[in-house]
Formats: structure tokens, C-alpha cells, sequence
């Protein structure tokens, strides 16, 4: 007798069905569509079916959502570079909105649990979105409406996304598991792309270089990119595989060693400096916080991480831009980004300094010296001028101040990581726009999962000093929710 399948469960044994149906099918039907030449549909399919499969999840499935809404992240800027190569350039990305979309359903978290939360920790979130919401109405009346929203979205959704994590603090083991797990495999995937990317240059990713005329990301050719894998440039793929790196110290798995390899190469081709300078103060801010235990476990694992790749990047075809670019470190004369840098802030730091109401979002920086993504101060003070910063700064001020009063006895090993994330990204603010975009999401992302972690282990602690609940959860419905 042959015994079937049943017929409710996927063809991979993935569960939930239907969640995996829905997002198999999404990514499935586009890149397919993709390679057919069908990018004129699929440019409004993606965002919109992204849409739609974010909403199945929020509403039935919403430990999936938040793996989902990552993955969008990690994957989008390569999805579009498919359809572009196959379809013709695309100067508007519209495919790039669909993370800002799967990000949107977070906003019905902030409206149904705003008032509950202002008096239970929530205030520096809502702070920092009220600051945002501020800079949105003065674009509106002095930028163009769409990149005024267009703004919004990207400095809106991570700060939403931070406090929809906040807010489900009493999952936090569950949602601990679904970050470890969603970064362990980013990187692994992202990290073994980027080498091929590196040696091979895919013709999707040369296209999108030459008609992006993107000459700081390298030459398109073979072993003449600067990696940035399935992301859309170098630096936010360098922060991302950064904030991987990190968790992967806390990794165990037989996959490991393999993550890691690539992992690290990867992050060593992308020539991301900031990035590798965040990662220093990552590791500064994560090793003394953990018990002496763990610190003689980070140790050795670092040890051994560095055994594996230290050989691989001294090979010839990884060793000259990884060996320019760390000597670059040391050099800043002949630096000519750096200089760039130096010129263009004192050109318009005096300017930024004098925004009192602020341009608003959607305001376009104009400078020969630097790029809008350059510079975080720049952008926070030329679009939110000092009535939105002060507010904005003061909420996200307040919760890293929140997160690094707790001592290593009251952190588990994740929640270290996730404030020296944070900090390792709030570091490069003058370096890169962190605020926004994929930056601001892994920055909120790691600083309200940080502060689900403060508030669960409090609590834990509180139940075990007194033998009794000290203060109820948020709302039962929050934790029914995640129990299905």
C-alpha cells in the first residue's frame, strides 16, 4: 500500500501550508516571470503580492510575517536587477517598494496599541515617529508630494517596525529564534552569492551597474566589483552582513563554519568601511558584556572564524582590493572618498546647523562632495531640522540609553548582540544615512528587539524574585495572536 501525501501539505513539507503556498508562489511566479521577459507586469505584481502575502501573515501567521518582511529586505534589490536585465532599465525601482510595503502592516500595530504603550515604554517610539510624521507635513508643503512619501517610508517603517517588535515583547524567545534564524541563512546565502558575485559578475548585476553609473561600486566585470550581493549597493549590504556576523557568534549549528567562510569574505569584498569599523565596535560593546564563560566561547570562535577566512582573502584573486582598501585605513591622504567627505561636510555643515524648521522629507541634498546616503547627521538636519531631530534623536537616545543600563547577568547572549548592533550602526551616522532605508531597519530592527529582550527578561526576573506577575503582558490579544 503507498501511502500519500496529504493534500494540505506543500510539496517541500513546509507548515503552514497555505503561508508557504502564498510566499513559494510570490517569489516563484516573479522570478520566473522574470527570465520570461514579463517585467511590465511584474513591476506591480511583486509590491503588490508582497502586499498581499504580508497581510495574509500579519493577520494569521505573524511569526512568518516577520521572517517574510525580512527576506523582502534582503532579496528585492536583486529582484529588481532580473527584471531590469530581462525587461529594459527601470529608472524608478518601483520593485524597491515592496519591503516599504510588507513594513507597512506594522503601522496597524502603532494605531492599535499607541495609547496602551505611551505609559508602558513606548514614548521614545513615539517620539521619533511623531518627529518623522513632523518632517513628512513640511515636505508636503515644500517637496514634491510622491518623494515627500516616498521619504516617509523610509524613515517611517523602521521606526513602526522597532515598535511592533516592542510591542510583542512577550514572544521574545520566539522572535529571538526567527531573527537567528532569518540572519544565519542571509548570510549564508547572501554571503555565497556575493563571492560568485565577485569572481563571476552576473550579467543581471553588470547591467544594473552600467545603467546605474554607479563607478564607486567598481568596474562590471569579473574580480572588479565591489560585493554587494543581493542588495542594492556595497554599504548597506556590508551593515547587513555586519549585523549577521555578530549573531553568528552565538551560532550553533553544523552550517556554521560554511556561513562564516563566505560571510566574512564577502563582507571583506564589499570594501565597506564603515561597516568593517562598525563590526570593531560591535565586538568592543558585545565581549564585555557577556559572563567570562561566554567571553572565553567568543573568543575561540573568533579564533577559529579568523583560521578559515584570513587564508581565503590572502588569496590572489581576493587579496588586492582587500589589501587596498585596509590600507586605505591607515592612509587618508591620498583617500579621495575620504577627502570628499572632509570637503563636503565643511561645506554644508554650517548650513545644516542652521535648520530650524527644517526642509522636510522628500528634500533632496544637492553637493558635489557628497551623496544623499553620505551622511546621517546631514540628512537628519536638513530634513527634520532641529524641531524634528531633537524629538527624534531624544526617543532613540532614550531607548539605547534603556538598553545598555541592563547588566550582563540580566541579558541573555542575543540581546547583548543586539544592542552592539545597534550601536555598531548608530556609529556610522556620519559616515552613512543610517535612519532610513535598509539601514534604519536593521538599526530599529535590532534596537526594538533589544528592548523586547529588556522588557521579557525583566519580567522573567520579577516572576522569579517574587513569585507572582508582576505587571500584566501589554494585551492578551498580542500573545493569542503569536500562539496559533
Amino acid at each position: 500500500m503507498v501511502v500519500g501525501r496529504s493534500p494540505n501539505r506543500p510539496p517541500l513539507g513546509l507548515q503552514p501550508a497555505l503561508a508557504w503556498t502564498a510566499i513559494l508562489a510570490l517569489f516563484g511566479v516573479t522570478i520566473l516571470g522574470a527570465f520570461a521577459g514579463a517585467g511590465g507586469l511584474l513591476r506591480l505584481f511583486f509590491p503588490l503580492g508582497t502586499f498581499g502575502v504580508a497581510t495574509l501573515l500579519y493577520f494569521r501567521y505573524p511569526r512568518l510575517y516577520l521572517g517574510f518582511t525580512w527576506w523582502t529586505w534582503i532579496l528585492s534589490p536583486w529582484i529588481r536587477r532580473l527584471i531590469d536585465y530581462r525587461s529594459g532599465w527601470d529608472e524608478q525601482g518601483i520593485v524597491l517598494l515592496a519591503p516599504y510595503f510588507a513594513t507597512l502592516l506594522t503601522v496597524l500595530t502603532f494605531g492599535r496599541y499607541f495609547p496602551t504603550m505611551l505609559y508602558r515604554g513606548g514614548l521614545p517610539f513615539i517620539l521619533s515617529a511623531l518627529a518623522v510624521l513632523y518632517a513628512y507635513c513640511i515636505g508636503l508643503l515644500t517637496n514634491p508630494w510622491l518623494g515627500a512619501t516616498v521619504s516617509l517610508l523610509e524613515w517611517l517603517m523602521p521606526v513602526m517596525l522597532a515598535f511592533h517588535l516592542f510591542v510583542h515583547w512577550g514572544q521574545y524567545p520566539q522572535m529571538r529564534q526567527n531573527f537567528e534564524r532569518v540572519f544565519f541563512w542571509g548570510v549564508l546565502v547572501t554571503g555565497a552569492y556575493g563571492v560568485v558575485q565577485y569572481l563571476v559578475a552576473p550579467e543581471w548585476d553588470r547591467f544594473w551597474l552600467i545603467n546605474s553609473n554607479a563607478v564607486a561600486f567598481g568596474t562590471p566585470e569579473p574580480l572588479g566589483i565591489r560585493v554587494f550581493s543581493t542588495l542594492n549597493s556595497p554599504q548597506p549590504f556590508g551593515v547587513f552582513m555586519m549585523a549577521g556576523l555578530i549573531l553568528l557568534l552565538n551560532h550553533r549549528s553544523a552550517g556554521l563554519m560554511p556561513a562564516a567562510g563566505v560571510g566574512y569574505l564577502s563582507f571583506l569584498l564589499s570594501a565597506a568601511r564603515s561597516a568593517w569599523l562598525g563590526w570593531l565596535v560591535a565586538i568592543v560593546s558585545f565581549v564585555p558584556s557577556l559572563r567570562p564563560r561566554l567571553q572565553m566561547r567568543l573568543v575561540v570562535a573568533i579564533a577559529v572564524m579568523s583560521l578559515c577566512v584570513v587564508p581565503l582573502a590572502a588569496m590572489p584573486p581576493f587579496a588586492d582590493i582587500i589589501g587596498q582598501r585596509l590600507d586605505s585605513l591607515s592612509n587618508t591622504q591620498d583617500d579621495v572618498s575620504y577627502n570628499a567627505r572632509v570637503e563636503g561636510y565643511s561645506a554644508l555643515m554650517g548650513r545644516a546647523l542652521t535648520q530650524g524648521l527644517g526642509n522636510g522629507l522628500g528634500f533632496v541634498l544637492e553637493s558635489n562632495s557628497l551623496g544623499s546616503n553620505d551622511s546621517g547627521i546631514l540628512a537628519m538636519l536638513f530634513s527634520l531640522g532641529w524641531l524634528g531631530t531633537l524629538p527624534y534623536l531624544g526617543g532613540l537616545g532614550m531607548l539605547m540609553f534603556r538598553l545598555f543600563q541592563l547588566s550582563a547577568k540580566t541579558l541573555d547572549p542575543f540581546g547583548s548582540a543586539a544592542r552592539a548592533i545597534a550601536l555598531a550602526i548608530f556609529a556610522q551616522i556620519g559616515l552613512n544615512h543610517v535612519l532610513a532605508g535598509i539601514f534604519g531597519v536593521l538599526l530599529w530592527g535590532f534596537v526594538g528587539m533589544g528592548m523586547a529582550g529588556r522588557q521579557y527578561l525583566l519580567h522573567q526576573a520579577a516572576i522569579a524574585r517574587q513569585g507572582l506577575e508582576p505587571f500584566p503582558a501589554v494585551d492578551s490579544v498580542v500573545l493569542s495572536q503569536h500562539q496559533r
